[in-house]
């Protein structure tokens, strides 16, 4: 018998996705040219869907989820990575397509890694995790189109209480831009003004899309919403202002007109964390080392233990999660 591990397993029985901790053999990991020991990950609203098998995002069983982790190289075929070097993965549809983080190994792709930059450590690294990184892509879209602290306005955050939107306003507070904050939850208002927002707006202010054009107010936004969220948004932008979206939590349809982009010259960018460039990718990570507050990053963060996250995993879809969850993946 070789080297075991534990891991989430998640299987199909009777149209339903259950999950439950095992025993693999190293052997048993899909195909890749770099094994990991893995020891963080986080708990990301996509990785709660998984759990509960909604959405179809899995579609071979069994499947060890976690869309993302960091950790330690144990051995590597490839010259990039030698073993001991600390390494961090986000996208490449680790943990829909591929076996991903909520295993104590795990074997990717060496394309699909990046060394941890300096002035982060593995567990820092994976308190930022997929949705911290999302959102230092949606920052850098915003300064690609020219959006600036200088500015006279505020960038309007939504979703602003959850992974993307909690790091998202860290970053731009820091970055010395005016932030809004967009939630439902009043009991994170103080939370969100520690991380920097000046303005909080209750997100049933950004509902109504009656209307293609509403008063300016916003010179730029991320969006982790989606819908009528979005919609509304777009309604609000000043001239020219920008939109990174990056979420569809509210869903894929979107019930706005061309009216916003054709006569205040809206531009609406997409962000995609999955199949990001590498040359993107080291510098997203190298700037969240460099830019992102430490003590923004721990007031953002709560750690918990993998024997724990099928219960998280129902509790985030139900909006009960504030910030990054960090999972500590070698406490199985």
């Amino acid at each position: 018998m070789g080297e075991t591990f534990r891991a989430l397993v998640l299987d199909q029985q009777d149209k339903s996705v259950v999950g439950s901790f095992k025993t693999l053999e190293v052997e048993d990991l899909p195909e890749g040219e770099v094994l990991v020991r893995v020891k963080w990950s986080t708990l990301n609203y996509k990785d709660g869907m998984i759990l509960n098998g909604l959405g179809r995002l899995v579609r071979t069983y069994p499947h060890v989820p976690g869309v993302d982790f960091s950790g330690e190289v144990v051995s590597s075929s490839d010259d990039r990575y030698k073993p001991g070097d600390e390494v961090v993965l986000t996208g490449w549809r680790v943990g829909e397509a591929h076996w991903g983080g909520y295993g104590q190994f795990a074997r990717v792709k060496a394309d699909w890694l990046v060394h941890l930059p300096n002035g982060l450590d593995g567990a820092e690294a994976m308190a930022i995790g997929t949705a911290g990184f999302t959102s230092m892509l949606a920052v850098m879209a915003l300064e690609e189109q020219g959006v600036s602290p200088k500015q006279d306005g505020e960038v309007l955050v939504t979703g602003a209480a959850g992974g993307v939107g909690s790091v998202a306003v860290s970053i731009l507070s820091a970055l010395g831009y005016r932030v809004a904050a967009s939630t439902g939850r009043e009991e994170t208002h103080a939370y969100l003004r520690e991380l920097g927002a000046i303005t909080i707006i209750d997100r049933n202010e950004l509902t109504d899309t009656s209307k293609p054009l509403l008063t300016e107010r916003w010179i730029g936004a991320i969006d982790s919403v989606g819908s009528t969220t979005l919609a509304h948004v777009l309604s609000e932008m000043k001239y020219h202002g920008v939109v990174s979206a990056c979420g569809l939590a509210g869903g894929p349809d979107l019930p706005a007109t061309v009216i916003p982009f054709l006569l205040r010259g809206v531009r609406l960018i997409g962000i995609d964390s999955v199949m990001c460039p590498y040359e993107t990718r080291i510098k997203a990570w190298q700037r969240l080392a460099s830019e992102l507050p430490k003590d923004h990053l721990a007031a953002a963060t709560t750690k918990v233990a993998l024997s724990d996250i099928l219960s998280w995993g129902e509790r985030i879809l139900k909006g009960q999660v504030k910030g990054r969850l960090l999972i500590d993946v070698q406490d199985c």
